[in-house]
Parts: C-alpha cells; sequence; structure tokens
C-alpha cells in the first residue's frame, strides 16, 4: 500500500508522511515488517512512543529523509542564535518552528537502556498475543463480532444481538451504552471508532502491568454489561 502510493507521490511531486503513531512501535518485531513494505520511499516518518513503547506522555519520534527541506523552512539564524559549532551539528531547532523544546528523548533513552531491544520485542509479543486472546474471546461469542483486523495490540469489536441485523440502527445504541456502563464501573478504560459507518468499540493492549487474567475479567465485565439489554 504505501509503495504504491510513493510511487504516485513520486509522479506527481508530492510530500510522501507516514503517521504509524500507534502501530510504528511493533517495527521492532522482525515477524511484522511485512505491515511497513514501502515504508523506505516515505519522506518523512513518525510513530509514538509514549502509544505503545511505554515512554511517558508525549513522546514523537520523526524521521525524516531529507533535513534540508525542513531548515529551509523553519530555519532561524539571527546573530544571537549563531555559534561556533554550527557547521558541525545538527541543529534540531531548524527542523520545526519552536526554537525551545523540552528534552523528550531522554525518556525514550531510559526505556529503551532499561529494557533492551529484546526486552521490548518480548513485550510486544505478548501484548499481541493478549489480542489475539481478545479476538478469540469476541469471535466465540455469538452476541459480539470483530469488525476489523488486528495484528498488532488493537482489537475493534462491537455487540450485536443474535438476531439483531448487521444494519440495524439500534445496534450502534446499544454499543455507546455498553461502553459508557464499562467505563463508568471504573475497572475498565475501552475506546470508540466508526468504522465504515458502524460503532465500534476499541480495545487496545498496552499496558505494561496487563495480563490474561485482566483480559478475562474485563471480557467477563463487558458480557455482564451487555446481559442488561437482553
Amino acid at each position: 500500500m504505501v509503495a504504491a502510493i510513493a510511487k504516485l507521490c513520486q509522479q506527481h511531486g508530492a510530500w510522501l508522511h507516514v503517521d504509524a503513531a500507534y502501530a510504528g512501535s511493533a517495527a521492532i518485531l522482525p515477524e511484522l515488517r511485512e505491515y511497513f513494505r514501502g515504508i523506505e520511499h516515505a519522506d518523512s516518518y513518525v510513530f509514538n512512543p509514549h502509544k505503545w513503547m511505554f515512554a511517558q506522555f508525549d513522546c514523537s519520534a520523526y524521521f525524516v529523509k531529507d533535513p534540508g527541506h525542513l531548515i529551509a523552512t523553519c530555519g532561524a539564524n539571527p546573530e544571537y542564535l549563531k555559534w561556533s559549532a554550527d557547521a558541525e551539528v545538527a541543529n534540531f531547532r531548524d527542523w520545526g518552528i519552536p526554537l525551545g523544546r523540552r528534552f523528550r528523548a531522554l525518556k525514550l533513552w531510559f526505556v529503551i537502556r532499561d529494557f533492551g531491544v529484546e526486552g521490548l520485542q518480548e513485550v510486544l509479543r505478548e501484548h499481541i498475543r493478549l489480542a489475539g486472546v481478545v479476538r478469540g474471546l469476541v469471535e466465540g461469542d455469538p452476541d459480539f463480532e470483530v469488525l476489523a483486523p488486528s495484528p498488532f495490540g488493537l482489537v475493534c469489536f462491537r455487540y450485536r444481538p443474535r438476531g439483531m441485523a448487521a444494519d440495524d440502527p439500534k445496534v450502534d445504541d446499544l454499543n455507546r451504552q455498553l461502553l459508557a456502563r464499562v467505563n463508568a464501573s471504573g475497572k475498565a478504560l475501552l475506546t470508540h471508532t466508526t468504522l465504515k459507518g458502524k460503532y465500534a468499540i476499541r480495545w487496545s493492549i498496552g499496558s505494561l502491568q496487563v495480563s490474561e487474567r485482566v483480559v478475562r475479567a474485563t471480557w467477563d465485565l463487558l458480557r455482564s454489561e451487555a446481559g442488561r439489554d437482553r
């Protein structure tokens, strides 16, 4: 997909930016590299380690193929900002609009130093396994259905009681109410989205404290709250 888009961008001289905000962390897993095929053609690429690489909010990793474009657009070189090492270093003040930034890279450095690449890979693989458990529970219940592929740690699904038509507008309302009750319990926090016009519940596995026991307890909570509508 990215490679095909990149070809069009090259033909028309368009900048190709890839935003892999959540899923980008999975690029450290060799077995998932197929999902990132073609990314080498991007002009810029970003992902957020605060979403699935355990850095505290906020932390975004930004890669750019040719920083010259950023410098030409955002560079500022008044006399009071000049110094003797300008020709020897990459001055990141010229890579964006703000001249001053927090040292976000430090907290990511601490995470990588603490876990190591293999440690991070181990945690992500466990999260993906737990997402598979979630998907299996959803697929095994005739009153729920999966709404999208789930190759990473995110599962999108909805509650649709047996006998209710897929296009019944009441299904969306049931899921809004179900999500509100689950979150109001204080025992879990799930989010939502809309997929092809269907209201979907999003279950993201991303915490260092998550376990299969927690996953199954959350599923029991979902089924219990859904049962109130039957």
